[in-house]
């Protein structure tokens, strides 16, 4: 119990210490010097887009191979799939 607690109260310190810009930059203060000074830095946050890539994906249907029985078939076909892409500023 009295670890999480001293997480919780870490977490929120580190949470108070930083701030976004108005384009979504992260502004840290961070210690200077050995008397408790602080200085802002800026990070710039990379951007997360998504793109279209084609897989082939499993088909499965039947074929008549007799008069009674449907022979199962697996096949493939190609389907469209959005994958995350992450940008670098």
């Amino acid at each position: 119990m009295r670890r999480q607690t001293l997480m919780l109260i870490g977490a929120l310190a580190v949470l108070g210490a930083c701030s976004r810009t108005e384009n979504g930059d992260v502004v840290v203060k961070k210690p200077v010097d050995v008397d408790v000074k602080t200085a802002e830095d800026t990070l710039h946050t990379p951007s997360i887009t998504t793109k279209t890539d084609t897989v082939n994906t499993p088909v499965i249907g039947t074929k008549k191979e007799t008069v009674i029985v449907n022979k199962p078939v697996v096949g493939t076909k190609k389907s469209e799939v959005k994958v995350p892409v992450i940008k670098k500023p």
